[in-house]
């Protein structure tokens, strides 16, 4: 099965140096294991600066922690931003993430100003970035940001069905 990458507000031709867009996906599906082991729903993300610095990490907590806000996007930049002293993030930095950003998540990425956001699969039920909301151009947001979307799409949609199937079939 092939993957359709999708891009939106002309992200850079190339990751950082290097890197690769797998290796970066890489470490996120590390995280989104991270979260399986804990019966969350396997969902991780990493950070980068513009140079290819690992900044942080994060994965779903939201069961873990009784933590609606608790998804890997935000766990990722709250490590970032703390690692950071600041609030908002560097110029430059990308946010790697298994699964498309919720409406929650598209938020925090904004107010952090993250300037670029890959995904692995996209979310047909409640993405906000490409799916079902096109989170880079929203006219009242005060920070655009690319996108690159279908990055190991195939691997990261397997980590959340067999997630769902084994869930299922308990």
């Amino acid at each position: 099965m092939s993957s359709t990458i999708i891009t939106r507000n002309t992200p850079p031709a190339d990751p950082p140096q290097g890197r690769t867009w797998r290796s970066m996906m890489d470490i996120a599906i590390r995280e989104a294991f991270k979260a399986r082991q804990h019966d969350e729903v396997p969902i991780g993300a990493a950070l980068f600066s513009a140079e290819g610095e690992l900044l942080a990490t994060g994965n779903n907590t939201p069961l873990t922690n009784n933590d609606p806000t608790g998804h890997a996007e935000v766990n990722c930049i709250r490590n970032g931003c703390a690692k950071l002293d600041n609030y908002r993030l560097p110029r430059g930095t990308i946010l790697v993430v298994t699964l498309e950003p919720c409406i929650m998540c598209l938020g925090a990425i904004i107010h952090a100003r993250v300037e670029g956001v890959v995904f692995g699969a996209p979310d047909p039920r409640a993405g906000a970035v490409v799916s079902n909301l096109e989170g880079t151009q929203l006219p009242f947001a005060n920070h655009k940001f690319w996108t690159i979307g279908g990055v190991c799409e195939a691997e990261c949609k397997e980590i959340l069905q067999s997630f769902f199937l084994h869930k299922r079939k308990k």
